[in-house]
């Protein structure tokens, strides 16, 4: 069966470190997903899937693969592509992930390891999981079920297909990615060797998510100048660069942070924050699904800086803002809403129950919507994602592998 073998694919998979580095500005970011990517390519050429149809970006670490449409399948019908990413997060190491199974999980706490506690107390969604298996980690590591959930689901759905030409389907298209964690997923992604006329990430979480709406993204990178004079001398003289950084985000509401934010809810994050009397750098993420929403809260950082530079004369505060993606929901609705009906029906059909849930961050499908390629994101199983409390469900992955080969084979909505 393709749902046992992808439990087995996805304990292999994460066997294989693949953090991404966003310090290093290769692409790919880290020499080691080349090892996944020669396992995944091994592993496609096995299920009898002919070299001329697998292309493999030896530079930049894509994987691209056809599965030509099974035999007197319908000329017309779409070719769907389905897609995951190699890398995992670099937030928590994923060297020597060494996961635990917990069968029969009975709805209470698990000890992990190293002192953590995965608890439903802390991360209420154990809960749904009681009676079923879970796979966690040891309290040391990420356990990579983002997304390596997503490739052994993917994969599977591709040896079913191989072994059952019985199975009625269009030309598949199947993409492998690299660096998706650190945004650059789909910075040398060839849309003419994937070829598809629309497709899948399958990178999402719990089980029946379905997502085609995400925010809008930017970066701010603030440098304040100041002036440094020796502290016993320094009346009237010092401008403490750090001090004006503590104005700057004194100044953004508490209500406007992450952990004060929820389903549409933006907010301002401050990720990094360093610096001297002399010279402070401070790196913000501005979010919010709503694109007024969004120039609104670009517009107000600027003005923060503004009116801090006139509060402190002789400080000097540049304010960069980058924008780097945007929502894909106006490349998905109404335009492309046969996609969701597609996987909303396939999901029933297997006896997932689907709920629609916006994305609280980005995704390689985001970037492939503005690129002309609809692309919206559905769930992978796993939960606390970047993390050493990251688990999956195995019954999920089970389930979602189905998920798969139905929304491939299901040919009623077109």
């Amino acid at each position: 069966m393709p749902s046992e073998n992808a439990i087995s694919r996805f304990l292999r998979y994460i066997t294989v470190d693949t953090a991404s580095d966003e310090t290093t500005g290769t692409s790919p970011s880290t020499a080691k997903q080349f090892e996944l990517a020669q396992i995944l390519i091994g592993e496609l050429k096995e299920m009898g899937i002919p070299d001329e149809d697998i292309i493999f970006d030896s530079e930049h670490c894509y994987i691209y693969c056809r599965i030509r449409a099974s035999e007197g399948a319908d000329e017309n019908i779409p070719k769907i592509g389905f897609i995951s990413h190699m890398d995992t997060s670099p937030e928590a190491p994923g060297k020597c992930v060494n996961p635990k199974i917990i069968e029969n999980y009975d709805g209470n706490d698990i000890i992990l390891g190293n002192g953590k506690v995965l608890s439903p107390e802390s991360f209420p969604d154990l809960k749904l999981y009681t009676g079923q298996t879970l796979i966690t980690t040891d309290g040391s590591t990420l356990l990579g079920a983002d997304d390596k959930a997503g490739i052994a689901e993917i994969m599977s759905m591709a040896e079913y297909l191989m072994k059952h030409p019985e199975a009625k389907h269009g030309e598949i298209r199947i993409a492998f990615t690299p660096d998706e964690e650190i945004g650059e997923g789909t910075k040398h992604f060839d849309l003419e060797s994937f070829d598809a006329d629309y497709a899948y990430t399958v990178d999402g979480g719990r089980i029946g998510e379905i997502s085609y709406e995400n925010f809008n993204a930017a970066g701010a990178v603030i440098t304040i100048t100041g002036r440094s004079v020796h502290p016993g001398d320094a009346y009237g003289k010092m401008i403490n660069s750090i001090r004006i950084a503590e104005q700057i985000d004194s100044q953004i509401p508490d209500t406007e942070r992450p952990e004060t934010t929820r389903d549409h809810e933006g907010f301002f994050h401050l990720i990094e924050i360093t610096g001297s009397c002399e010279k402070t750098v401070m790196r913000y993420i501005i979010r919010d699904h709503g694109m007024e929403r969004f120039e609104e809260k670009k517009a107000r950082l600027k003005a923060i800086c503004e009116k801090v530079t006139a509060d402190n004369p002789g400080v000097v505060i540049d304010a960069e803002i980058t924008d780097t993606y945007y929502n894909m929901i106006s490349k998905i609705m109404p335009d492309n809403a046969f996609i969701i009906d597609r996987c909303t029906e396939a999901m029933k059909t297997v006896g997932i129950t689907p709920f629609t849930e916006p994305i609280r961050g980005g995704t390689d499908g985001a970037s492939l919507s503005f690129k002309g390629l609809p692309c919206p994101n559905i769930c992978s199983g796993g939960h606390n994602y970047h993390g050493v409390y990251e688990f999956v469900c195995k019954e999920s992955i089970e389930k979602i592998t189905e998920l798969l080969i139905e929304i491939a084979t299901h040919s009623s909505i077109n």
